[in-house]
């Protein structure tokens, strides 16, 4: 069933619906009429109270009605569609679905067309006119389809825009359709919208392909034709029509045919190929062609034609060879020997023919670079001991003589785990060279490597959706944890049994966040707060810690040079991959060793690596991490970075070390590398990009602490939006506490209602990003409508970037409060904001 019967089969559905609603009324009116029949047949005096009777019901009935449409308890239909198969077929369809009253208004729009324009509420919903307005390439095409969509009847049109209509991508081809559904005299449109551009994108691909094929067979130096069953010319190549003296458009007409290009009774002499049903001949002729002006033209023709089941000719394909007396037969097969070989050796195709023995006749010069050591003499020798059957198998059906040959894959032999696709097609031995099949190989090696780097980054990215998700629902447990022991431990003194209880609590409740933080640094969703550093005093400051994490059987080596450049990092978050990549060096060398910490600038000139390890070229400040341990095997390697993977024993590894320093780093901007052998140890390298402060920038002096506000009571009146019961009143006590008025909203609709209520007195607006029915974002541009000037500071489990990029512009001026936070960290903040430090 397609889209258009579906809903057209839910709206009649609904008409009959209608048409039962319709019968009703008539059947009222039929009884109104019978009584008034009755009435009249009574006397006057004893009609005069009923009729009073009837009027006063049908006034109250009337009253009753226009408070009940008043009100809503009674509307009009609009012919919404109830047909729940319909609906979820219309509902899953790829094809963006609109549908229209004959007024234009939209009754219903699928998911599908919803993404289509960029909105994620039928709210939001616009129609296909003014989806596409302000775009001056649809403009003539929706005019049009409008036009239609007036009428009443169907159109469709192609639209080719520079930007899509969701304002995300480029170049976007869309086809619209619309058409009338029900019966009605007014019938609803639907409007059907399809993205096309990679259909597009494929015929512009096939339609390039096609005519550089045609260019070069027409600039071919021999002669190409070919004609149908009736002997009209369907196509003659530019060289044919230059030596015949026609115009090339000519000939495109299918004016000409056989007869006329070709001398005497040389047609019949091509007809006279013998019908074979099923099959196709080919006949080498010798004949003159007739040129424009009359003169003749000695060729050779290489004739093919193909026969049905039948034995009716089909189409034919010709070649035609100049043999006039002024050519130089010689020169010409030595040209095409040379473009031959040109053609068969520099293709990225490995090209070797062989017997049916399996001994390598000919080869090309990428088979030669495929096999730099020594060229195979035998074709088995082109792959690894495993996959020589599997070629085997390949080379068994070549040599009966079949050609459609699905390729085999198979390992190559040597180092570097190469792999190449092997093709392979029959040939007939009519040479008597004893060649019996061609085969082709293809280095599918890099190709292999990106899809399964493709597979690893798919993998991660799922992991890293919901390890961001769980991280943000447990901030929001643990703001309130941290927040109640803070509020608990205002009332209880260090002399109270419950006080080391309550501080416990909260202990603890920081090393759970401790370890959302790297969860969210893993999916790069954590808040970083980048400052300038000057990575070799860091790295000195840090000496003393590693040092103790190491313990006495470990050698610390740190070499700074002296002028490194400046980078721009969060220095906790730059402090824990030092931490991390110590702690699993130490337990690498279970017996002792040495950890040595490198730090140098590296200017690359051109990118380092390949695929998504590839480095860029540039200026980086480089990290080394390298230890004289057990080192790792490659299949170690190659999932070091996964989350939860680990070596270590149960319970002594949570596996998040690593993919918490692969997160970090990438979030800071910058690329890491791994190097292993075994018994040797491991070297980690940390490019971080150098940060050139702009002129008036002054980088921060060493150890110098940010001020901190001590006196943290205020006054003002907070508007505090937070879904999250617990962490709502949690932040709406200690804000009192601190001598603030508190207004609180739990969704972004009921902060609106407040904000009109007392939209005078807010001072600050608190408010949580990831709400129901309304974010943070779209709040906050509310609330910016009623109020330009008004502060605004948001708190979220995610990284500030996260949602910046939600905003248009990402301009808008914003503070941020990272979750989990205390008492303090929250009162500090709001009076910062409030008083403009921050």
């Amino acid at each position: 069933m397609s889209n258009s019967e579906s809903v057209a089969k839910s709206l009649d559905r609904e008409k009959n619906e209608r048409e039962g609603s319709i019968s009703l009324v008539v059947l009222l009116a039929a009884a109104l009429i019978i009584i008034a029949i009755a009435l009249a047949l009574m006397g006057r005096e004893e009609a005069r109270p009923m009729i009073l009777g009837v009027l006063c019901t049908l006034a109250v009935g009337g009253v009753f009605s226009m408070f009940a449409l008043a009100v809503g308890v009674l509307r009009f239909s609009e012919g919404t569609p109830r047909d729940e198969i319909a609906t979820a077929v219309v509902e899953n369809v790829p094809e963006g679905v609109l549908v229209t009253a004959a007024n234009g208004r939209t009754l219903y729009a699928n998911p599908a067309y919803m993404r289509l324009i960029g909105v994620d509420r039928f709210s939001d919903v616009r129609g296909v006119e003014r989806a596409f307005a302000g775009n001056a390439d649809a403009a003539e095409a929706i005019f049009r389809l409008s036009q239609a969509a007036g009428e009443g009847r169907r159109a469709e049109e192609e639209i080719r825009l520079e930007r899509g209509v969701d304002g995300e991508r480029g170049v976007t081809w869309y086809r619209i359709r619309v058409h009338p559904i029900g019966r009605d005299r007014a019938p609803r449109m639907m409007w059907e919208i399809s993205d096309i551009t990679r259909e597009r994108a494929r015929q512009e691909d096939v339609f390039l392909e096609l005519q550089r094929a045609i260019d070069n067979l027409d600039h071919a130096p021999a002669g190409f034709f070919s004609t149908d069953r009736d002997g009209r010319l369907r196509y003659v190549n530019a060289t044919l029509a230059n030596w015949l003296g026609y115009d090339l458009a000519e000939t495109e007409t299918a004016r000409l045919r056989l007869d006329d290009i070709v001398s005497g009774d040389g047609a019949a002499l091509i007809r006279q190929v013998a019908p074979a049903p099923g099959e196709v001949r080919s006949e080498t002729i010798d004949l003159d062609l007739v040129r424009r002006n009359g003169q003749t033209l000695p060729v050779r023709l290489m004739h093919k034609v193909a026969f049905d089941n039948e034995g009716r000719a089909g189409a034919s394909r010709t070649l035609v060879l100049d043999r006039s007396p002024g050519a130089d037969v010689s020169e010409t097969l030595r040209a095409a020997e040379v473009r031959f070989a040109r053609f068969f050796n520099n293709t990225p195709l490995a090209i070797a023919t062989v017997d049916r023995s399996g001994q390598v006749r000919r080869t090309n010069a990428a088979f030669a670079r495929l096999f730099p050591q020594s060229t195979p003499r035998r074709i088995e020798d082109c792959t690894a001991a495993g996959d020589r059957a599997l070629l085997g198998k390949l080379l068994e059906k070549a040599f009966g003589g079949r050609a459609d040959l699905a390729p085999a894959d198979a390992h190559l032999p040597g180092e570097g785990g190469k792999v190449g696709r092997f093709f392979a097609s029959p040939v007939e031995d009519s040479d008597g060279d004893g060649e019996a099949a061609i085969v082709y190989i293809l280095d599918v090696t890099e190709q292999r490597e990106l899809e399964a780097q493709f597979a690893q980054g798919q993998k991660m990215q799922a992991v890293g959706l919901l390890a961001g998700g769980v991280a943000h629902d447990f901030n929001n447990l643990l703001t309130a944890i941290i927040g109640y022991s803070d509020l608990l431990l205002i009332n209880n003194r260090p002399t109270d049994p419950s006080f080391n209880d309550i501080m416990q609590i909260k202990h603890n409740a920081n090393r759970a966040a401790g370890l959302v933080r790297q969860l969210l640094a893993f999916s790069r969703r954590q808040t970083l707060r980048p400052e300038v550093l000057r990575l070799g005093d860091v790295l000195n400051d840090l000496q003393v810690l590693l040092s103790r994490l190491l313990g006495s059987s470990v050698e610390l080596t740190v070499q700074v040079d002296r002028e490194l450049w400046l980078v721009k990092a969060d220095l906790n978050q730059l402090e824990q991959v030092a931490i991390n990549l110590a702690v699993n060096a130490r337990d690498a060398m279970p017996e002792g060793g040495s950890l040595f910490l490198r730090a140098e600038n590296l200017a690359l000139g051109e990118p380092r690596g390949a695929g998504s390890a590839q480095i860029p070229a540039g200026e980086f400040v480089v990290v080394e991490v390298q230890d004289t341990g057990t080192g790792m095997s490659d299949e170690t390697m190659e999932k070091i970075f996964d989350p939860f993977f680990t070596t270590k024993e149960i319970g002594k590894g949570t596996g998040l070390g690593l993919s918490t320093v692969y997160g970090i780093v990438k979030q800071t901007g910058g690329h890491i590398e791994a190097e292993s052998t075994l018994g040797e140890g491991t070297t980690f390298r940390i490019y971080l990009p150098r940060y050139v402060p702009a002129p008036e920038e002054v980088p921060p002096k060493a150890g110098q602490a940010p001020a901190k506000a001590k006196d943290l009571t205020g006054s003002g009146t907070i508007l505090l939006v937070e879904d999250e019961e617990s962490v709502r009143i949690y932040a709406a006590r200690a804000l009192s506490s601190r001598g603030y008025t508190v207004l609180e909203a739990d969704t972004g609709e009921m902060a609106l209602e407040l904000m009109d209520e007392h939209g005078g007195e807010i001072d600050l607006v608190v408010s949580d990003v990831v709400m129901p029915e309304m974010d943070g974002p779209t709040l906050m541009k509310e609330l910016r409508a009623r109020n330009p000037g008004l502060k605004i500071i948001f708190v979220s489990g995610y990284a500030e970037d996260a949602f910046k990029r939600s905003l248009d512009g990402g301009a808008e001026d914003f503070h941020f409060l990272s979750k989990p936070f205390d008492l303090r960290e929250l009162a500090a903040k709001v009076k910062d904001v409030l008083s403009g430090q921050a």
